[in-house]
């Protein structure tokens, strides 16, 4: 009888458990929502949606705001992460994470396709969109993101195995304005592909400048 208490116990606690990682992307937005996509236990796969992209004015002179990005709120200081795969088939195919505030500021950072090769993109967009890329060795399977928001900065890393990270940008984002931060992906120039994003994660963190006057203030 023990036995089975135990049993019933240990499958509730998983099944609340799943359930509630399971809530907590099925609670999510979109913006820019895709024809096709799911989730996949710890997946969101999505068939990204054709000729759409991110940019604000900048060398080109054009605005575009319509790639598909899924989404949740947060305000304060957070660190956020996710692994991304993609069938990248056309020059600027992308995907990656997000950080936005409105059509006028916002950060994605991840895999660009370009000329056959892949490299590790990051657009900082205030007004205006400025674009760094790094170019990777090979054509990685899978690549992980990690950034953190702090104050006014969001400092963004990378890693081609999920345990050593490379810091890529240091880039400016408003502070004390809540924002949107989930997956984005764009097919600019293409017809769309696969883009599969998994363990995507948003963990809080202390205000930095709180922590500090606190420790400067102790009873």
């Amino acid at each position: 009888m023990k036995t089975m208490k135990t049993i019933l116990i240990l499958t509730t606690s998983f099944l609340i458990s799943f359930a509630g990682y399971g809530q907590k992307l099925n609670s999510m937005e979109w913006f820019n929502e895709p024809v096709k996509w799911e989730i996949e236990g710890k997946k969101l796969i999505m068939e990204v949606t054709p000729k759409t992209d991110y940019w604000r004015i900048t060398h080109y002179g054009f605005v575009v705001d319509d790639g598909p990005f899924y989404y949740t709120q947060r305000g304060g200081e957070f660190e956020v992460t996710v692994k991304i795969t993609g069938e990248y088939k056309t020059r600027f195919d992308q995907m990656g994470l997000m950080f936005r505030i409105d059509e006028k500021n916002w950060i994605k950072t991840g895999i660009e396709y370009v000329d056959g090769k892949y490299n590790y993109s990051t657009v900082m967009t205030n007004e205006h969109s400025s674009w760094s890329v790094i170019e990777l060795q090979g054509k990685p399977e899978a690549v992980w993101i990690k950034a953190i928001r702090r104050i006014d900065a969001v400092e963004i890393y990378f890693s081609l195995d999920g345990v050593k990270y490379q810091k890529s940008n240091v880039a400016y984002f408003p502070e004390q304005r809540s924002a949107m931060v989930g997956m984005m992906a764009a097919s600019p120039d293409g017809d769309g592909f696969k883009a599969v994003f998994e363990n995507f994660e948003v963990k809080h963190l202390p205000d930095e400048r709180r922590l500090k006057w606190l420790e400067e203030n102790k009873e």
